[in-house]
């Protein structure tokens, strides 16, 4: 049973958590030939602030949602 862990920064909506779940599962399900019911995700949502690219906090930079 594959058990995922997604970090993505905070902000986006539950519709694009949504669709990311969706299509990381069946991507998993097609490579693994299992069940959709046999994968759990995990998402981890970083606060902007508490994470940072190239040395500048993300929140210091503009988003490309």
């Amino acid at each position: 049973m594959p058990y995922i862990s997604l970090k993505l920064v905070e902000g986006r909506s539950i519709e694009k958590k949504r669709v990311l779940v969706s299509s990381v599962t069946e991507a998993v399900c097609n490579s693994l030939e299992i069940t959709p019911d046999n994968v759990r995700i995990e998402l981890i949502e970083l606060k902007s602030d508490l994470f940072s690219i190239g040395g500048e906090l993300v929140a210091d930079r503009k988003q490309d949602s």
